[in-house]
């Protein structure tokens, strides 16, 4: 809308550009609440969404570089020439099928029961598995044996099709829990992973609307921030 209002002459008449929005967000939002904000935002607009899959962990780092204008991070640390709103915390458990658990842990999760079964990673930047076997003592000097899946749709499925274990988001995987078709690892080892939106300041007027849509979904299906923590007390802006 910008480009067309100080360059009326690259548009010729009759016809219409819509605004293109470069994001980046992570696979596990985007197959859960990003959506949500995607529809409600262009329901109302005529803006149009070029969203990158990038990890949570790597994403602000795209903003810096100029890649994308706006983005779904983990990073909660102030970002030069960036504003940034507390979204949430998405938490992740270790899961496998029964089967799976019943083949490989029989003996118990320890680690050398978790050296030799088969884990799931989704890219070479998803570090939650090895965070998660530190985390819990399980680490070993040589990880366990890796299939790459860079599909959150099919990583859920590989786990509950017993291809391997995997930290699963709970936003996706609660029903199979419940249903008993996955199962935890090792219970009441959750991991919570805070996230916020951060977007270039020199956007915020053109991205108001945007952030507004992102914050309302994201409150709808992640658990909020401690009180206490980073910009734990911010609001969404007005909608415009």
């Amino acid at each position: 809308n910008e480009l067309r209002r100080t360059n009326p002459a690259l548009v010729a008449e009759g016809q219409f550009m819509p605004p293109t929005l470069k994001l980046a967000v992570n696979a596990d939002s985007l197959s859960s609440w990003f959506m949500d904000a995607m529809a409600a935002f262009t329901r109302e607009g005529n803006e149009l969404l070029d969203i990158s899959i990038d990890d949570q962990d790597h994403t602000a780092k795209r903003i810096k570089e100029g890649a994308v204008m706006a983005a779904v991070t983990a990073t909660s640390t102030s970002i030069t020439g960036c504003n940034t709103w507390p979204l949430g915390s998405m938490r992740y458990v270790a899961a496998a099928s029964p089967a799976f658990m019943t083949q490989h842990f029989c003996e118990g999760v320890t680690p050398e029961t978790i050296a030799r079964a088969p884990m799931l990673s989704y890219d070479r930047k998803d570090g939650m598995q090895d965070k998660w076997l530190h985390a819990q003592g399980l680490a070993s000097r040589h990880g366990p044996p890796k299939h790459w899946l860079p599909s959150a749709y099919a990583f859920v499925r590989a786990c509950e099709a017993g291809v391997g274990w995997a930290m699963q988001p709970t936003v996706l995987i609660q029903r199979y829990l419940d249903a008993g078709t996955l199962v935890e690892v090792l219970p009441d080892t959750g991991v919570d992973i805070p996230l916020y939106w951060a977007h270039a300041r020199n956007a915020q007027a053109g991205l108001q609307r945007l952030t507004h849509c992102v914050i309302t979904a994201a409150a709808g299906w992640l658990q909020p921030l401690p009180a206490d923590g980073p910009q734990a007390g911010a609001t969404a802006p007005k909608s415009s």
